[in-house]
């Protein structure tokens, strides 16, 4: 008797559209993560500080990042439904 692996199998829309939620659920984490990058800079050489209007434009791109990657993420997840719908499901 040969020991067969019970499988689930998923449709490749489905799958995509789990990850995709798993993605966003994820994008918050990211974010925190991505915002005490500037607690790990070194200090500059002569004033021995790290330039504030540095971290402040670095913050400011990754909260631009993270806001238009939520929005691409969230119109993805959007179209994932429509399709979902046009299916009958």
């Amino acid at each position: 008797m040969s020991a067969k692996h019970n499988i689930p199998f998923l449709e490749r829309q489905s799958y995509r559209r789990r990850r995709l939620i798993d993605t966003i659920r994820m994008l918050p984490v990211i974010g925190a993560v991505l915002w005490a990058v500037p607690l790990l800079w070194r200090q500059s050489e002569d004033s021995g500080t790290v330039l504030t209007s540095d971290a402040i434009i670095y913050i400011f791109l990754v909260w631009l990042l993270l806001v238009v990657g939520g929005g691409w993420l969230a119109q993805s997840l959007k179209r994932s439904n429509a399709e979902e719908r046009e299916r009958g499901r």
